[in-house]
């Protein structure tokens, strides 16, 4: 057998080096972002019920628009990787008076994915039986999301697209996103942590009624950041120019301006932290 040539050895070495590289810094997103929750606690349960809780793996085709419905109980997590289709997970709590039953109520529990639409639906419960099912997804990088929750915090990292998000009782959690994104909680806070040196895309609303906002912004970063609250107070710990007098809206171009990042709570604090 023929020992390839010296530039043949360099090629193949940068191509395992490129392919190493792109599923470390994949698998440190799961990690860090998503990964836990997938993870079944041994010690979740009580004296009064008995609990099972099991995930689900399914692999369906990338769409032009995932659609995920976490309905009455469910968080839905989206992690954008290298990926070229869609991996969901879903993690499957059940309570009941025995194991038997609990069992029974995660059989009956069906996972939909038809037509790019992701939701779960379960059996009837009787009295001090439930049921949950919450979503970590893998998408390509570059995806357009419409996600949806009753009681359930939703989180995306590291997606561009077209990103929609509603949910009335859960937390928004928005890192190294981009593109037209537009983000709404009823009850819980907001953070978005901002990386790279500009938005990239036509900017960001994330918006809550009651709950605290956080945004964390790298050094030397542009865009216009519009930000506030009724009833809190807000906190920037870095130089901002402002117009008029300050109080608790501020509207402000960060670096050379750009989209606008747009930021804001009716019944909580605004901090505004600058990347160390």
């Amino acid at each position: 057998m023929l020992s390839p040539n010296p530039l043949a050895r360099r090629v193949f070495g940068i191509l395992i080096l490129a392919l190493a590289a792109t599923s470390t810094g994949d698998a440190q997103r799961r990690s860090t972002f998503a990964r836990s929750d997938s993870e079944c606690s041994r010690s979740w349960g009580d004296r009064d019920t008995e609990r099972v809780c099991s995930t689900r793996d399914v692999t369906i085709p990338a769409t032009s628009l995932l659609r995920v419905d976490g309905r009455t109980n469910g968080g839905i997590t989206v992690t954008g990787t290298s990926r070229r289709d869609v991996l969901i997970i879903a993690k499957i709590q059940t309570s009941a008076r025995s194991e038997a039953r609990a069992e029974e109520l995660a059989e009956e529990i069906r996972i939909h994915t038809e037509g790019g639409k992701i939701y779960a639906e379960g059996p009837d419960t009787r009295n001090r039986e439930s049921w949950s099912v919450s979503f970590e997804i893998e998408v390509p990088a570059e995806s357009d999301l419409d996600l949806r929750a009753g009681n359930g915090g939703l989180s995306v990292l590291g997606v561009t697209g077209t990103l929609r998000m509603e949910t009335q009782n859960g937390g928004i959690h928005l890192e190294s996103v981009g593109g037209d994104v537009i983000a709404e909680t009823t009850n819980g806070g907001v953070q978005v942590d901002l990386d790279g040196d500009r938005w990239r895309g036509k900017g960001l609303e994330a918006i809550t009624a009651n709950g605290g906002v956080r945004v964390n912004v790298p050094r030397d970063y542009s865009a216009h950041l519009e930000t506030g609250t009724v009833n809190g107070s807000v906190d920037i710990d870095f130089p901002v120019m402002v117009q008029g007098r300050i109080g608790r809206r501020i509207s402000t171009d960060l670096g050379r301006g750009g989209p606008t990042v747009r930021v804001t709570t009716t019944n909580g604090t605004v901090a505004i932290r600058r990347n160390r």
